[in-house]
């Protein structure tokens, strides 16, 4: 019997649907339910063949459970390895090599020192930045956000460079992206499931954030398949098995703007029925065929082409 698990947090309408859209559609020897855990073990097999992640993100002890079970031949999704090592200013930093436009985007240190540290850990740090040049790089108005991800907190909009020092110095420890604003006419959020599998959704970041997928933004089919062709292409390289990218069309021109997105919003209430239902089958349906596919006690994890060609010595890009 193939067990496929999901772990989660305090969500419920997708997790559950889920495990339920796997069992309702009886394929024999597949089952699905709910990870329980009720003990780790140096190399021992988890008891699931797959296992949907949604939260260790959040909880290191999880991310060493699934490093484990990756390491007995479990298929996670998405690789705990990569997304381990993933952030947000290297997945703008790989967009610039492949093609993919993306705003403007400078990392900042942290506003206060990280603990155990003082003034002599940063000594090739210049003091003060180039503060100049970086505002001048980026303009204003810009966004300045956490670098390593974190939803939509400890975001600021910026409207001058007073504003940005005032803001900053209440960031704490915290390593912000300063970026570039795209003003932009159309913005679409778009799930990316198996490397394959894309629906592009209209979404409206301005708006509270239950009204986000209330928006009437119509894609051409031009712009839908160069669209569809970016979120493959980012998803190609960075590896993700479920993973949201986020577009902002200005001029036309399709700019990602947020494509670190591993355990995306999934929620019926904020995604609607039929972008929900949508997740659920397409999920259920990949979870099986990896589950399907599993070569047992190898490694089932999905790796990037960044990962690969690097590993391969081939040319990254």
């Amino acid at each position: 019997m193939k067990k496929i698990g999901i772990l989660f947090g305090q969500e419920r309408s997708f997790p559950m649907a889920f495990v339920e859209r796997v069992n309702s559609k009886n394929i024999d020897g597949i089952t699905a339910e709910p990870v329980r855990i009720d003990k780790v073990m140096q190399g021992e097999p988890s008891g699931y063949d797959v296992i949907i992640d949604r939260i260790s993100q959040d909880i290191p002890f999880y991310r060493a459970f699934l490093k484990n079970a990756a390491l007995c031949g479990t298929a996670v999704i998405n690789n705990p390895f990569w997304w381990s090592a993933d952030e947000k200013f290297f997945n703008n930093c790989l967009a610039t090599k492949i093609n993919v436009p993306v705003p403007k985007t400078v990392i900042l240190p942290s506003r206060d020192l990280p603990p155990d540290t003082s003034d002599q850990s940063f000594s090739n740090l210049a003091y003060p930045l180039d503060w100049e040049n970086i505002f001048k790089y980026v303009g204003f108005p810009a966004y300045m956000k956490p670098f390593a991800g974190g939803g939509w907190k400890n975001v600021y909009k910026l409207t001058d460079m007073d504003d940005f020092f005032e803001k900053h110095s209440e960031t704490q420890q915290l390593v912000m992206l300063l970026q570039e604003e795209i003003i932009f006419e159309e913005y679409y959020r778009c799930y990316c499931i198996g490397g394959k599998h894309v629906r592009i959704m209209s979404y409206e970041p301005r708006n509270p954030h239950h009204l986000r997928y209330v928006a009437d933004f119509k894609p051409s089919e031009e712009k839908l398949a160069e669209m569809t062709e970016i979120v493959l292409r980012i998803n190609k390289y960075l590896g993700y098995d479920f993973n949201t990218v986020e577009l902002a069309l200005r001029d036309g021109v399709p700019y990602a703007i947020d494509f670190c997105n591993p355990a995306p919003d999934a929620d019926i209430k904020s995604v609607g029925q039929e972008n929900f239902d949508w997740v659920v089958e397409t999920s259920a349906n990949y979870a099986i065929e990896k589950a399907q596919s599993l070569i047992e006690g190898g490694d089932n994890l999905t790796w990037g082409e960044y990962v690969k060609r690097g590993s391969n010595g081939q040319k990254l890009y």
